[in-house]
């Protein structure tokens, strides 16, 4: 394993809070105290700073609250950009927000006839694309995203409506490494993970539950919840170098390290 320099695109939680409800994590009544998630997301952005990563930022837009969510915003693979549709009206106005973006870079960017949420629901590994559905991207992005990356892509099916996207219940250690839970994913989408990862990190309940498949890797070091215990301690036995990053003001809208993390691949 290897540390492989990462170009990241970020969005500052200024506006952030949890005024509705479109996953089992959100609750208005809990309050959400803003100064500590900008301190608590900062500390994310130092972090992948200091492993010598280089990150870019998106302006926040007021009534946007779920824009931190970074991931969610587009797919960016081979230099290329797949939009974001979202499902629910709420973050409707996020896709374009972060195809502008894109846009105004430079990067060629496709608008998506169909919905889908991103990295939420595209991972990318040395081979493939791993694709979710079953809560909010429809299975016709996946096509979508095949046919613009000129890429494998692999339907995987969430089953728990807690891992409503891919990336809550699985991430990419390396080439075509994987870690994931499996209780997230239908027995035939299990079978598919078994068959072509055979060697993948298996991740437990109480991890999944702490978040800690929204996790960031390198290539060696992987940014984790430190509530993931088992899975820190895995992650030690593989050789990797796991790097505790809390976040539990934007885990009450349902989100984690990997949530606010969009990659840019070039």
């Amino acid at each position: 394993m290897k540390l492989q320099p990462r170009h990241y695109l970020m969005c500052r939680p200024t506006y952030f809070t949890v005024e509705y409800v479109i996953n089992p994590w959100m609750d208005p009544s809990v309050p959400v105290d803003n100064a500590a998630t900008i301190t608590q997301w900062e500390k994310l952005v130092e972090t992948y700073q200091s492993l010598g990563h280089t990150v870019e930022f998106i302006d926040p837009l007021p009534g946007m609250p779920d824009m931190v969510f970074a991931a969610n915003g587009a797919t960016v693979i081979d230099g290329k950009v797949l939009g974001a549709q979202f499902r629910n009206v709420q973050r409707a106005d996020e896709g374009p927000a972060y195809s502008a973006w894109f846009e105004d870079k430079g990067y060629p960017v496709q608008a998506p006839k169909h919905v889908n949420e991103g990295e939420g629901d595209f991972l990318v590994t040395e081979n493939y694309v791993l694709a979710g559905t079953g809560f909010r991207t429809d299975p016709g992005g996946h096509a979508e995203a095949q046919e613009w990356f000129g890429r494998p892509v692999i339907s995987l099916q969430l089953i728990d409506p807690r891992y409503y996207h891919l990336d809550t219940a699985l991430f990419v250690l390396e080439g075509d490494q994987i870690c994931y839970y499996p209780g997230a994913f239908s027995p035939g989408s299990q079978a598919v993970l078994a068959r072509l990862f055979p060697e993948a990190l298996l991740a437990t309940a109480a991890d999944a539950e702490a978040f800690g498949l929204n996790s960031v890797s390198d290539g060696l070091n992987v940014i984790v919840p430190p509530q993931a215990t088992h899975l820190i301690g895995a992650l030690k036995e593989r050789g990797y170098n796991p790097i505790e990053v809390d976040l539990p003001e934007l885990l009450k809208g349902g989100g984690g390290p990997k949530c606010c993390t969009l990659e840019i691949r070039k």
